[in-house]
């Protein structure tokens, strides 16, 4: 028989008992500090957007809860851009609060300060790009933006006009199938393709066959997965924890679509750097047919006479390969999109590009400064289809905007580039199609940054140019082989992800161009 000593005696599993509530109360005590941060957090945006008003936000949801990803998302930006002029707090949950801001007042003064992108939504990017030109900041976007601007300059965009062409007819040879057959087809998986074959052609002089190999390219689909895992990561409250993102199967999603992205983006590097070695002359890159973007990542050097490091390397090469072809495919998509509904203006396109090919097949890059009515619909289509519909900046400092009103510092501020190129008070009918808008003396009497489709200030898109002589490339001997033709039946449904979607496809359909 059990003796009373015995039974209230130690326990052996006492120890281990204690250790348990221990280290339960140790939670418990994190997330009681955790919560109470970010009341505090709540508290102080509160108070930041305290002078400006804007849409009933839940307590719990934030804004998030009007957006139904049903194609009407954007649009709810603008209509409640038309009842708060100039900006308005919108809430991603109960404790991120971003001021948006949609006019151009407001954004030059953003833009042209030196105010840093904003960590917490361009952080979700660092997995998959790294610290390139996008996503970093301070003294090292200085540097490196310095060493990567030569990359840019027109003797080296030159020899690329050639190889866009190329590329372009590559994908209009295999679209005869649906001018015979006259059936719709979705735009923007063919022109990914594309600008991929391009950007990978041009810039890294690798050729990957991606345009005519079967199946679904592998980079293009892990870019689609990653874009909507970045997008849905900053509208789920619980996934702006690193922690908590990491062991949910979303987290899981995105580590291995990165894997894939950056098996991709390591080939292509490492291929140039075999080739580089074989050559091993001091003529060696001369020698190829013309000097890439690689090649001056490779050879770039500061004044100390250091180079960017593999890290920085890759970051720059995801960022570029992410950037040069996802951005310019939603683009050139939404433009052909735009064509096919606007007929004659596809017309009056179509007359301009052969007066200048005048029996040529593709451009020169002489030719890209001879059509100045298929620019000025390429710019139009930008101005309602922005291919970044947004980007965000963090405030280290008080910022007064022009009608007096402050924002103090560590406040996010989010630009909405849709909002602004359909604000109706900067605008005239900012829902129609006129290309007109671009005439030189139309565009005089606007704000530099009214038309924003690749950012503007020390922060705008260094590639540009380079997408600029994609855009009309691809236009231009798009409409000199066919005529487009809109699909009624199915209407983009605008999404806003990284770059501007469409949940159901962009479909158009095709004839061919009747010879005169």
């Amino acid at each position: 028989m059990e003796s009373p000593a015995a039974r209230w005696g130690p326990n052996p599993a006492w120890p281990q008992t204690r250790h348990w509530a221990a280290l339960g109360a140790l939670c418990l005590v994190a997330v009681a500090f955790k919560l109470a941060a970010q009341l505090a957090r709540r508290r102080r945006a509160l108070r930041s957007a305290a002078a400006f008003p804007g849409p009933r936000a839940h307590w719990l949801y934030g804004n998030l809860g009007a957006f139904k990803q049903d194609g009407n998302d954007l649009d709810m930006l603008v209509k409640w851009g038309e009842q708060y002029p100039y900006a308005f707090p919108f809430w991603f949950g109960p404790f991120v609060c971003f001021l948006t801001i949609h006019h151009p007042d407001y954004v030059k003064t953003v833009w042209s300060s030196s105010e840093p992108k904003n960590p917490l939504s361009y952080s979700f990017l660092e997995g998959w790009i790294g610290e390139g030109l996008l996503v970093s900041n301070g003294q090292k976007w200085i540097r490196n933006r310095k060493l990567l601007t030569p990359s840019f300059h027109y003797e080296i965009l030159k020899p690329y006009v050639d190889l866009m062409s190329d590329c372009t007819t590559t994908m209009l040879d295999k679209w005869e199938r649906y001018a015979k057959s006259n059936e719709s087809f979705e735009l923007f998986e063919h022109v990914s393709l594309m600008t991929l074959d391009t950007v990978l052609k041009c810039a890294f002089s690798y050729d990957s066959h991606c345009q005519t190999e079967s199946g679904t390219n592998a980079y293009i689909k892990a870019v689609y997965e990653l874009s909507h895992l970045i997008d849905l990561r900053l509208r789920t409250f619980p996934y702006h924890s690193d922690l908590i993102f990491y062991l949910s199967p979303h987290g899981f999603r995105f580590r291995k679509a990165c894997k894939v992205a950056h098996t991709h983006t390591e080939k292509v590097i490492r291929k140039r750097k075999e080739a580089l070695k074989e050559e091993n002359r001091p003529d060696g890159i001369q020698a190829k047919r013309h000097l890439d973007f690689l090649d001056m990542l490779l050879l770039a050097r500061d004044e100390k006479q250091q180079g960017l490091s593999d890290e920085d390397l890759r970051a720059e090469v995801d960022t570029f390969m992410f950037e040069g072809h996802d951005t310019t495919a939603s683009g050139l998509s939404f433009i052909l999109y735009s064509l096919a509904c606007q007929p004659e203006h596809q017309r009056l396109c179509r007359e301009e590009i052969l007066q200048t090919l005048d029996g040529r097949d593709t451009l020169s890059w002489e030719d890209l400064s001879k059509i100045p009515y298929t620019t000025m619909c390429i710019k139009e289509s930008l101005r309602l289809y922005p291919p970044v519909p947004g980007v965000s900046r963090l405030t280290t400092k008080p910022m007064t905007f022009f009608d007096g009103r402050t924002l103090p510092a560590g406040c996010s501020i989010g630009t909405n580039v849709f909002g602004i190129h359909r604000n109706s008070a900067v605008w005239e009918n900012p829902n129609v199609f006129d290309p007109l808008r671009f005439l030189p003396e139309n565009v005089s009497k606007r704000s530099p940054h009214a038309f924003v489709p690749f950012s503007a200030g020390q922060r705008n898109c260094i590639g540009q140019t380079f997408a600029m002589n994609e855009l009309k490339v691809a236009t231009a001997l798009m409409l000199k082989r066919y005529q487009l033709i809109e699909e009624p039946t199915q209407k983009p449904k605008l999404l806003a992800q990284l770059v501007l979607r469409s949940i159901n496809g962009i479909h158009i359909r095709i004839k061919p161009v009747e010879v005169q």
